[in-house]
């Protein structure tokens, strides 16, 4: 089982065109994939690139929003009970070997869009996580008690393990 994106499928609407010699383009229009290839594409050559083009607009159209990842942050603030420093927070789909990542000195924090279909439980946990990392860059003992103030670390970490086993054995 892989854990990604839970890949939403729109239906296919193919528009050939004996223009068209190499390229082909998509778009979504009213829920609708509009995909326009060449006339002499082969339905064979064309079900491979469809496939890509479903799975590069189910990474735009992710299930929670920056917004909300914002709102998520504010709640994990409270929990740590610290005066952060300004910082921003938001969805990236270039982390597929992390679940999170902190640069302290510039004040940014990027969360992967794997986490966002994860349950709320494990996107706080990634959140606090790296909320932390804003006032202890380590993973020291400081570190370790501002996260362990949120209660369900443990469970969280446990999924992620899980997730992460999960990758491996697929990647064989």
């Amino acid at each position: 089982m892989e854990i990604m994106i839970k890949q939403k499928e729109w239906p296919v609407e193919i528009i050939r065109s004996r223009r068209r010699r190499k390229t082909v383009s998509a778009k979504l229009q009213d829920g609708v994939l509009v995909v326009r290839a060449p006339a002499k594409m082969s339905e064979a050559e064309l079900r491979p690139v469809i496939a890509n083009f479903q799975k590069r607009m189910a990474k735009r159209h992710l299930p929670h929003t920056d917004a909300e990842l914002v709102q998520l942050a504010k709640e994990m603030e409270r929990v740590i009970n610290g005066r952060l420093p300004p910082y921003t927070i938001r969805y990236v789909t270039n982390q597929n070997k992390r679940f999170g990542s902190c640069t302290p000195a510039q004040g940014t924090i990027r969360i992967s869009h794997r986490v966002a279909s994860m349950p709320h439980f494990v996107r706080a946990y990634v959140v606090i996580h790296e909320l932390a990392h804003l006032l202890e860059a380590n993973h020291g003992r400081h570190f370790w008690q501002l996260v362990n103030a949120y209660p369900l670390t443990e469970r969280a970490r446990g999924y992620l393990m899980a997730v992460g086993l999960e990758e491996t054995e697929n990647e064989k």
